[in-house]
């Protein structure tokens, strides 16, 4: 006789919730206490169920991405508020009429200031599109490694990268967010890798565990977040190194004095070297490829 597996002595998990819904309706059975655990959303929503609400959350993307193969990533970091440069354009002359129509208002000519700029930083969502299918176009054809994008799937900068891999008909990731506001996953995401994230903890450790490369875009808060902690993860030998690019080195040496940081002895002068400033899409996929023995 054949020996069978152990998982077949015994119902799974899913067996047992298709009897318990044959079980015949009584005030017992209806009382929540008689739910299976796993069955049980009000349950698994309670405060001290948090730990496992964690876990829940590190595994079930963990899963599916290994399900399908997915060991190298380049992550692609950037503001949601970049927009394509058509659209920019295209704010900018409204704020600008209207800024014109009222004069004297300081808040409209402030939202024409900042429509303008959004003008010249737009340039970074062609780039992030044209990295990313650089990178998807390289992974595809790899035999041994195949690269993938990873972005926050939002708006912006991330919806370029997300873009660029789709439009040459490659797979992508995204690791979007439950916020407050509203906040849906861009459209280019790979709807078998699209994934919703309430902890972001484990939402940034899913952006590192693969990650061959970080690429960073100028962006805002959430941006700013992410590189520190990569910085500080590789700083500290958390991580081992990987290659981290910074676009736009104008930008970002207007935001943070990093010099600064030197000479006022937080950090070494060799910690400006974890980073390296990039102004291309193919500058940073040279430096990818090469790092990794692609070219």
């Amino acid at each position: 006789m054949k020996s069978r597996k152990k998982s077949d002595l015994f119902p799974s998990a899913r067996d047992d919730a298709r009897s318990a819904e044959l079980c015949e309706k009584s005030p017992q059975t209806l009382s929540p206490s008689y739910r299976l655990a796993y069955l049980d959303q009000e349950f698994l929503l309670q405060d001290e169920l948090r730990a496992v609400r964690l876990q829940l959350e590190l595994m079930k993307p963990e899963l599916i991405l290994h399900e399908h193969g997915i060991d190298d990533t380049v992550v692609i970091f950037g503001g949601s508020r970049i927009p394509e440069p058509r659209e920019a354009r295209e704010h900018a002359a409204e704020a600008e009429a209207a800024a014109e129509n009222d004069p004297g208002n300081e808040s409209l000519e402030r939202a024409a200031r900042t429509a303008r700029r959004r003008v010249e930083t737009s340039r970074y969502y062609e780039e992030a599109r044209r990295l990313a299918s650089l990178v998807t176009r390289a992974g595809t054809a790899l035999k041994n490694t195949r690269f993938m994008i990873v972005t926050g799937g939002g708006p912006g900068i991330m919806e370029a990268a997300n873009r660029g891999a789709h439009e040459i008909g490659g797979k992508s990731i995204g690791l979007n967010i439950v916020l407050p506001f509203e906040q849906k996953p861009n459209q280019y995401i790979s709807p078998e890798l699209c994934f919703q994230f309430h902890y972001f903890a484990i939402r940034k450790m899913h952006f590192l565990m693969r990650a061959k490369a970080l690429v960073v875009f100028p962006g805002g808060f959430g941006t700013l977040d992410e590189l520190f902690e990569t910085l500080t993860l590789i700083q500290t030998h958390k991580i081992k190194p990987i290659p981290v690019l910074i676009f736009g080195q104008s930008f970002w040496e207007g935001v943070v004095q990093f010099d600064a940081l030197v000479e006022e002895g937080v950090i070494s002068p060799e910690d400006l070297d974890l980073f390296r400033y990039v102004e291309t899409a193919e500058e940073a996929w040279e430096i990818i490829s090469k790092t990794h023995g692609l070219s």
